[in-house]
């Protein structure tokens, strides 16, 4: 069992007393006359009455529907639940609820670029006039629309115009391949494509006008191009592309306001792509009433989130974290957007952005403030972040060094929330809890509403590390993936090793003080002579080696019951793999946790190899290692840097036992 830490931050008595939290617990008293004074009797009770827990959302956020619910949570299990049958709603209306001229909607910059303010006004103006636009051009409520395009102010208005007309959103960032980008959207056959002629990255434009043409060319369903002009051109070249507009042209269309057009709750709102590292990604499709709910709860109740607040999450328009920034608009925030390398020119610059917008909840990946601390950057001395309320962390597990960090060379008072979640749910199954102390390495609660336990092979929970399960559907839960009619690849994605019951694919230990560490992904499992090592527990031994910039571990099991471990290690700039550095890193794996973490060999490689979406590839790799030839053990065009393959295939080729 893990020791009980003493904490890093605890809340202030007027920070809970403020907190979204305590305005809705206080409600559930007046309303409903239920009295909860801690978190675990509260989560305890939402996932116990699930459906009451839901409607009293539906109630506390005032929700907007044009016709009324018949019925909660139906009694069909996962994944055939259904909820608030027989409501209507939009998920864009309720972002415009929050207009307002005394603060803007957007904030935006890009590399080197000065930071410009979109207010409420432009956004509406310009949302109806996209929206007026795709009316004209005939689109219908559950048509889809496909964006290629990094993380601009134009990718949000065509976001809540998509989504104001119940138009199907999907969208993935310019740094996509062409094999990469069609194998997403020709799943869902887009009458409209909205994609982007360049864009800047690292200092250098990118021209990307020829990949547009093939995107169009290989989606024969496109009948209209909405171009953007990114290559530093004042118009996009137009006549390149068959059927295409300017963006300009597009959002001069006369209208006569914004409208919304109500939808089931069930309609889809968008549809999210799994890595398709080692396939076909899978077109995790998402609902307006569920991904409204969800996101007005997490965002309020888990993030605190408050009107007149600046919250930006660093990502691409192919992550789901770009999905869940827009939704800091349904809280009246301001969504701090930006465009370019965190990297660039230096890892100081979204920390300035930080401090000149200034950002008030910074959502930032466990890398990134890994790779600060590695630098021995101190953010909090030379960038002035008194705005900053909370740090959030996400896409791969924070190891303690990293909490610490935080508080000791970011800001001692900051609230870290570390969460995790995923492309599944658009959201976050852990995060964070205004009520609870921050603990080194570990996610402060298990989200409302969140039925979630470790579960061991039998299939019952236990107090270890187990497999990361949720029992109780949810409202955010994947409406069904796109033409999966018969809910096969969803069955086989989540439900067929505890029937009934979806398995995450993550190892989970629930701490004494109830709080939860994320220990990798279970299907990368290093399963040691019979005792199972989470992946993430050797990076965070590695991580205390400073001339390791980066590793990736694999467990390869032999013929006969025996196992091989190999590390592979990518060594800083002008640093060598020596015996002295080998020898140092096995003693703090040994002293850390155990001999059985001890690999059997390390080896240095030129590059780790990356999902698009920032993901280690522990499992395509592995298959490489086995034997598994190339074309049928990843998806090259879903990765963040093909090449690193290189090593892995010729080693492979050299180690064939």
């Amino acid at each position: 069992m893990t020791a009980i830490r003493s904490p890093l931050w605890t809340p202030s008595e007027a920070g809970a007393r403020d907190a979204n939290l305590t305005r809705y617990v206080a409600w559930l008293k007046e309303e409903l006359g239920l009295v909860f004074n801690d978190y675990a009797t509260l989560w305890q009770w939402s996932v116990d009455q699930p459906a009451l827990f839901w409607e009293s959302l539906w109630q506390y956020f005032k929700i907007k529907s044009y016709s009324p619910y018949t019925e909660v949570m139906s009694r069909d299990p996962m994944p055939h639940t259904r909820w608030f049958s027989g409501s209507t709603l939009n998920y864009a209306e309720h972002v415009f609820r929050n207009r307002t001229d005394e603060r803007p909607a957007l904030l935006f910059c890009a590399e080197q670029e000065p930071l410009i303010a979109l207010s409420w006004a432009q956004l509406e103006q310009q949302t109806a006039a996209l929206q007026a636009f795709l009316r004209n051009a005939g689109i219908q409520p559950g048509d889809r629309i496909a964006a290629w395009l990094p993380n601009i102010p134009e990718a949000t208005i065509a976001l809540m115009a998509s989504l104001s007309l119940g138009a199907v959103w999907s969208s993935c960032s310019p740094d996509f391949g062409i094999g990469s980008v069609t194998d997403r959207f020709r799943q869902i056959g887009p009458r409209v494509l909205i994609a982007v002629d360049g864009y800047r990255y690292q200092g250098k434009v990118y021209d990307r006008l020829d990949v547009v043409r093939d995107i169009r060319a290989a989606l024969p369903t496109v009948e209209k191009v909405i171009l953007i002009p990114g290559s530093g051109a004042a118009e996009p070249d137009t006549d390149r592309i068959p059927g295409a507009v300017s963006w300009a042209t597009a959002c001069s269309t006369p209208h006569t306001g914004l409208s919304f057009t109500p939808l089931p709750f069930d309609h889809p709102i968008w549809v999210l792509y799994s890595s398709g590292t080692t396939g076909i990604p899978k077109a995790i499709t998402h609902s307006h009433g569920g991904m409204l709910l969800e996101h007005l709860k997490y965002l309020h109740l888990h993030n605190d989130v408050r009107p007149g607040e600046n919250f930006f999450w660093y990502s691409t328009t192919g992550w789901m974290m770009w999905n869940f920034t827009q939704a800091s608009l349904l809280c009246g925030a301001t969504a701090v957007l930006y465009d370019g390398s965190p990297a660039y020119p230096g890892l100081g610059r979204l920390w300035e952005l930080a401090a000149e917008a200034p950002i008030h909840h910074f959502g930032t990946s466990a890398a990134f403030l890994m790779a600060c601390r590695k630098e021995g950057m101190r953010p909090g001395g030379q960038y002035d972040l008194s705005a900053l309320r909370s740090i959030g962390s996400t896409g791969s597990p924070l190891p303690p060094e990293g909490f610490e960090y935080v508080y000791n060379d970011i800001k001692p008072d900051v609230w870290l929330c570390s969460m995790s979640g995923g492309t599944d749910v658009c959201t976050a199954w852990v995060g964070g809890c205004p009520w609870r102390p921050v603990y080194a390495g570990e996610i402060q609660c298990r989200c409302l509403g969140v039925a979630m336990y470790a579960f061991d092979e039998e299939g019952s929970p236990i107090e270890g590390v187990g497999e990361m399960v949720v029992t109780k559907p949810l409202p955010c839960m994947p409406v069904y993936f796109w033409n999966d009619t018969e809910y096969a690849r969803y069955r086989e994605s989540y439900f067929e090793t505890y029937p009934g019951i979806w398995r995450h694919g993550d190892w989970l230990r629930i701490t004494p003080h109830d709080g939860l560490e994320i220990l990798g992904r279970s299907d990368a499992t290093l399963n040691r002579q019979g005792v199972r090592i989470g992946t993430a527990e050797v990076y965070r031994a590695v991580d205390k080696v400073p001339e390791i910039k980066d590793s990736l571990v694999l467990n390869l099991e032999r013929p006969g019951g025996s196992d091989y471990m190999p590390l592979f290690v990518l060594m800083r700039e002008g640093q060598t793999l020596t015996p002295e550095i080998a020898v140092r890193l096995k003693q703090v794996l040994r002293s850390q946790y155990s001999p059985r973490h001890v690999p059997d060999e390390i080896i240095a490689v030129p590059d780790i190899p990356y999902t698009l979406s920032g993901k280690k590839m522990e499992a395509p790799v592995k298959k490489l290692l086995q034997g598994v030839p190339l074309d049928k053990a990843v998806n090259q065009g879903a990765m963040r840097n093909p090449a690193a393959l290189d090593f892995f295939v010729q080693w492979a080729a050299e180690h064939p036992d």
